[in-house]
């Protein structure tokens, strides 16, 4: 199956992020903004991230929001002729678990680039059984959230890309995979990689290697809750709250002898 997760949604102001987890803002007035909520985050846009960085070699690491690109761009990339990233191929906007430590456009971040990506949830979308083969599958939407309105933070890779030209560096980041678990299965193989705020120091530390384990476990699914959406959610057109109403059940069809 397609690697997911390829659509998200986020309403929480990055200042007020900050504040939550007790981490330094350094988003707000940042641009481009990411302030206002997305109900229908896609690949390349601007958001909200946590990570743990030094002001001085010396210091305590500490939490920071930061803005970044969805979509990791290595720090080997080439600039093209326009002065930005000359990538090929798709967006790295998801990085398999299994393989960060072997895969060259991860590994150098899974060293001491470590992030969470903070959401309200995340949608993906089901196969519908019986579609005719040969045709484009349909699909049913469905919004994955915790079931008490908390955010969720997800496991996630970040770099800093340096344009050739004199310019501000580009700061892009991946969101991790993991199988799977519970009902979440039955609705694709996949899943994001979601870390418990016991779990946060230990993935941010940038002076410490990367845990195995951490990568290993099985997601904390306990309180997460999913239902199906209206296919609104298909395009990145459409982005209110609406996308996360649960969908309407379809009219009864009445057949005519």
């Amino acid at each position: 199956m397609e690697v997911m997760c390829g659509r998200f949604a986020v309403t929480t102001d990055p200042a007020l992020l900050a504040e939550k987890i007790k981490a330094i803002d350094e988003a707000t007035g940042a641009a481009p903004r990411a302030d206002e909520p997305n109900y229908n985050v896609a690949p390349t846009a601007t958001i909200a991230t946590v990570v743990s960085r030094h002001t001085e070699p010396d210091d305590v690491a500490t939490r920071r929001v930061r803005l970044m690109r969805w979509g990791l761009v290595p720090p080997w990339v080439k600039p093209g002729p326009d002065g930005a990233p000359d990538t090929k191929g798709p967006l790295l906007i998801n990085a398999r678990s299994e393989k960060l430590a072997s895969s060259p456009a991860f590994r150098g971040s899974a060293k001491s680039k470590r992030c969470l990506v903070p959401m309200d949830g995340w949608y993906e979308w089901r196969a519908n059984p019986g579609s005719a083969l040969g045709k484009k599958t349909a699909k049913t939407p469905f919004f994955m959230h915790r079931g008490d309105g908390d955010m969720l933070f997800m496991a996630g890779l970040w770099s800093v890309w340096k344009p050739a030209k004199e310019a501000d560096p580009l700061l892009s980041c991946t969101i991790i995979t993991t199988d799977a678990v519970g009902e979440l299965a039955e609705i694709h193989d996949r899943m994001p990689l979601i870390l418990t705020e016991d779990d946060w120091d230990a993935w941010l530390n940038p002076d410490a290697a990367l845990d195995p384990e951490l990568l290993a476990q099985a997601p904390d699914v306990r309180g997460i809750e999913l239902r199906e959406i209206s296919t609104l959610v298909n395009s990145v057109r459409n982005n209110g709250p609406e996308l996360l109403e649960p969908a309407q059940p379809q009219p009864e069809q009445i057949r005519l002898l």
